[in-house]
């Protein structure tokens, strides 16, 4: 899930400023582009855990999940500093990592009949759908309706990373989520981080200057990870989990 600790003190900047980094989306989108492809990676070599040495995924998942968090608070405070250079492999690190926990989800959608390799390359449809609508939207968002929408999704994506923790520490004792409150839960996923696409584009201008590129992607590659998880989510909660 994506950390929201810096994400309301976004907002209160961005509430009184105006454009200061017109440019620093387009300067992010390569790092957000190498970062996902860092996770199709990251993912495939999980999958091959998987299929090789299933015996050894559960443990190597909850270390790559601890190391994960570890790096991204690292990650992000020296993103924010300006220190390019350690920041940068930080991130790659955290791409793969990321790539490496969310292969236990993508190998549930490969074994799910009505999902299977459709059913990923749907959610990264869908992903690169949102995108393009969002930038649209986002950037021409009013002083008004950007921050009401800012402020709406944020509350929503604390109340989601809440359920979703106790979803995962439920599991880890044998109780799972009755399939239509994954699907209800799921569906909100998708809802929220449609929204959190939109919003990156009305906040991250106003907060990240142009050469403040690193955090601006990280931003941006946790909205779409998110987006294509809860997609993917729900595409197994429709079709019945196996």
């Amino acid at each position: 899930m994506s950390n929201t600790s810096n994400f309301r003190e976004a907002i209160r900047e961005a509430r009184t400023q105006a454009l200061i980094g017109p440019n620093v989306i387009a300067n992010a989108l390569p790092y957000v582009g190498g970062g996902l492809v860092l996770t199709a990676l990251g993912t495939y070599g999980g999958l091959g855990v998987l299929r090789t040495n299933p015996g050894l995924f559960f443990p190597t998942f909850i270390g790559a999940i601890i190391l994960q968090l570890i790096l991204f608070f690292v990650a992000q405070n020296v993103a924010q500093k300006g220190n390019n250079g350690l920041a940068l492999p930080l991130l790659a690190t955290y791409s793969l990592l990321s790539g490496y926990t969310l292969s236990g989800l993508v190998n549930v959608a490969l074994r799910s009949q009505g999902v299977g390799i459709q059913g990923i390359g749907l959610a990264a449809l869908g992903c690169g759908i949102t995108f393009i609508a969002a930038r649209q939207i986002g950037s021409n968002l009013s002083e008004q309706d950007g921050m009401a929408l800012s402020k709406t999704i944020n509350l929503g994506i604390i109340a989601l990373v809440v359920v979703c923790l106790a979803q995962f520490i439920f599991a880890l004792f044998g109780v799972f989520t009755p399939n239509w409150l994954e699907i209800a839960i799921s569906g909100l996923g998708v809802f929220l981080f449609v929204g959190a696409s939109v919003v990156d584009f009305y906040i991250l201008p106003r907060t990240y200057r142009n050469d403040q590129y690193l955090p601006a992607a990280l931003s941006m590659y946790l909205t779409y990870i998110n987006l294509f998880v809860f997609i993917l989510r729900l595409l197994i909660a429709l079709n019945g989990r196996d």
